[in-house]
């Protein structure tokens, strides 16, 4: 069932490219930005996490903690973004658990047919753990609306 505005966020647990169990209640009185992208070192995948990184005293600004999750593993999740220079983390959900939890997770991935890959998607977070935004791409080449997202951080400070 699709993630709706107003309702608590769910509670995950993924491990990130330090090899640090991460929750998404680690962060209580902050907001998030939580953002699954479908696989590493892709070109849209890798755009979009560039653009975060590039713009990433904006979120702070915002008092926003900004999560990319993928279904790759931590350790190629680690390359990414060491060689992205990622200035945020990257958790993996190669069990898929937070995928099936925020409910973005293809069936059969448009290219090459695999299955168990997340869809792109974007969450906004609140200091409580409420969902404030939230944006399913309709294709894997889609981003999400980045300004949108930022309206929405702006009115929660």
């Amino acid at each position: 069932m699709p993630i709706t505005i107003g309702q608590a966020a769910p509670a995950i647990t993924l491990f990130d490219t330090d090899k640090n169990a991460v929750s998404l209640a680690d962060f209580k009185g902050q907001n998030i930005v939580v953002l699954f992208f479908p696989l590493a070192f892709t070109g849209v995948c890798t755009a979009e996490l560039c653009s975060i990184r590039d713009n990433i005293a904006t979120y702070n600004t915002a008092n926003a903690q900004v999560l990319g999750i993928s279904v790759d593993s931590l350790f190629t999740l680690g390359k990414f973004k060491e060689e992205q220079k990622l200035n945020f983390p990257l958790l993996s959900d190669f069990n898929k658990t937070a995928s099936k939890a925020f409910d973005v997770l293809y069936d059969v991935f448009p290219a090459f047919e695999m299955q168990g890959v997340s869809k792109r998607a974007a969450f906004v977070i609140d200091k409580e753990g409420t969902v404030q935004y939230t944006e399913i791409c309709a294709t894997p080449g889609d981003l999400p609306n980045f300004e949108a997202i930022q309206t929405t951080l702006n009115t929660l400070n």
